[in-house]
């Protein structure tokens, strides 16, 4: 059997199974729309996660185009009946004020009338959004069906720049306002985006608009999950691991090794999947790589992390309560909010507070996303470049494997040394803080999460196949932070290892703002 190519960038349905590509078949999870009878859907998933195919599949199923589903699941489940489609993509352009937007609108608009075999003849887009709905089903004698891609694309695109990302919103809540006073005339509608701004803020229309971003009914309805995985690539499981650049010596290692990299995206706390983009772009290059994260750059939110003085470490794992879901606002945004909606952050388990008070943690889905964003923080925390970095963290695990601590102190006195002063943070010693933690995690340490870290002073283990390093950080006295060090007896979880111990105590200097006196100390 042939086996099937990749749809890298492929979002066009038809083109998908015309061109003979690869389709993971999720009209099992589709058909769910089909029998609740719902009516309004609103989806929220990170970028490259699939909305864009699943936008289009709905679009051919509600056209009744049903040869184009014929080896698939929901083939013969439905009646293939066709309804005139509304179809609203807003990727590819840009709006950089109220004129872009409302040119794109219009555009929007005609493409669709096009279509359609129609002629609008109002001249605000609100109103000719209208024309558009009540001419089409006049014309087909039929409701309609409105399929809205990247609804916020207007907004999400200019946070850094509030006054138009606020402009760009009100356009939005006007024109989407459109479709509830239309309601008869609408068989279905669904709308996709990253984010999901309050309903009072743009679908405050739309209050009939159910949001399936967090229901375990739709949890895999995109994304890949294990057993799809294990399905639909099979052939090229088998080939990757033939070819020994993975360097997986078995099926299972390969599997573990492709989980840990790429897994780990959940909106439920029960159901986990694989980035589509990763997978395909994984199994294209027969090679482990932080392709997802390499599509866009953080800037955004890594400056708004610095500026607010974030505790960074919270991001390996957090508990939230419901309302961090609902908190996504142009003014004050949760920055565990923007982390979740972006794609930084995802759901790990789904626990039960006091009262059935639902409580979220939230951590980083995988080794490909946590990995990248500590890098890029820790670029955005010392303005040094990626070569730079590289060289820094090279020297510090050299200076661990050797046990040299001398030098290891010498080049963290050295990032600190050049660290801008000026440099804007809302909490300076939070700061320093930040840039040790990350530096040790980038380094190779196992930063301890259970242990506190009040400002100035950071608790970190580093471990080698020979010994164990335990660090206390602490502002002031090193004599201090080594009997904390004792006190606290961070040591013990490792005495069985057989490993030699060493314990660390560093004193930060807040005058000269860098590394003070360290004492060292060996348990064997």
């Amino acid at each position: 059997m042939d086996i099937k190519r990749l749809p890298i960038g492929i979002q066009t349905f038809s083109d998908l199974i015309e061109g003979s590509y690869l389709y993971i078949d999720k009209t099992k999870d589709i058909y769910k729309f089909f029998a609740e009878g719902g009516k309004y859907y609103f989806l929220s998933r990170p970028r490259r996660f699939g909305k864009s195919l699943l936008v289009s599949v709905l679009g051919e199923i509600f056209s009744g185009n049903k040869e184009l589903f014929k080896d698939l699941w929901i083939y013969d489940k439905i009646d293939w009946r066709a309804y005139p489609v509304i179809h609203l993509d807003f990727t590819g352009f840009t709006y950089g004020n109220e004129k872009e937007l409302k040119e794109t609108l219009n555009f929007l608009l005609d493409e669709n009338a096009a279509k359609l075999d129609l002629v609008l003849k109002e001249k605000h887009y609100d109103k000719r959004f209208k024309e558009l709905i009540t001419t089409t089903c006049k014309k087909h004698n039929n409701k309609i069906v409105i399929l809205i891609d990247e609804y916020d694309k207007p907004i999400i695109d200019y946070l850094d720049r509030q006054e138009i990302a606020l402009a760009n919103r009100n356009i939005l809540r006007t024109f989407y306002s459109t479709i509830k006073a239309a309601d008869r005339f609408v068989k279905f509608a669904f709308i996709t985006g990253v984010s999901k701004f309050s309903k009072v803020s743009v679908f405050s229309g739309l209050n009939n608009l159910r949001d399936i971003t967090l229901s375990d009914d739709f949890a895999t309805l995109l994304g890949y999950t294990g057993e799809e995985l294990e399905h639909y690539f099979r052939e090229r499981i088998e080939s990757t691991l033939n070819n020994g650049i993975v360097q997986s010596t078995s099926k299972e290692e390969l599997l573990k090794n492709i989980k840990h990299w790429y897994n780990g995206y959940s909106w439920d706390g029960s159901h986990f999947v694989y980035n589509p983009h990763s997978i395909l772009s994984f199994f294209k290059e027969k090679s482990f790589d932080n392709y997802w994260f390499s599509t866009a750059t953080p800037t955004f939110l890594v400056k708004t992390i610095r500026e607010r003085g974030v505790n960074v470490k919270e991001f390996e794992f957090s508990e939230v309560d419901n309302s961090v879901f609902e908190s996504y606002d142009i003014e004050d945004m949760e920055i565990s909010s923007l982390l979740f909606q972006t794609g930084y952050l995802s759901i790990k388990k789904r626990v039960f507070g006091k009262e059935e008070e639902k409580l979220y943690c939230l951590g980083y889905p995988n080794k490909e996303v946590r990995e990248s964003f500590l890098k890029y923080l820790l670029k955005g925390f010392t303005e040094k470049g990626f070569t730079e970095s590289f060289k820094i963290l090279k020297k510090l695990r050299a200076a661990i494997y050797r046990e040299d601590i001398p030098e290891f102190f010498t080049v963290l006195r050295s990032v600190f040394a050049s660290l801008a002063y000026n440099m804007a943070v809302s909490d300076r010693e939070g700061y320093y803080q930040t840039v040790i933690y990350l530096l040790l995690k980038l380094s190779g340490a196992h930063i301890q999460p259970e242990v506190e870290t009040n400002i100035g002073r950071i608790d970190a283990v580093l471990e080698t196949e020979k010994t164990v390093f335990i660090l206390e950080f602490k502002v002031g006295s090193e004599q201090e932070a080594l009997k904390q060090i004792k006190e606290k007896k961070y040591y013990e979880p490792y005495l069985s290892t057989g490993k030699k111990i060493l314990l660390i105590g560093v004193g930060f200097d807040t005058g000269a703002r860098n590394i003070g006196k360290y004492v060292t100390e060996t348990l064997l």
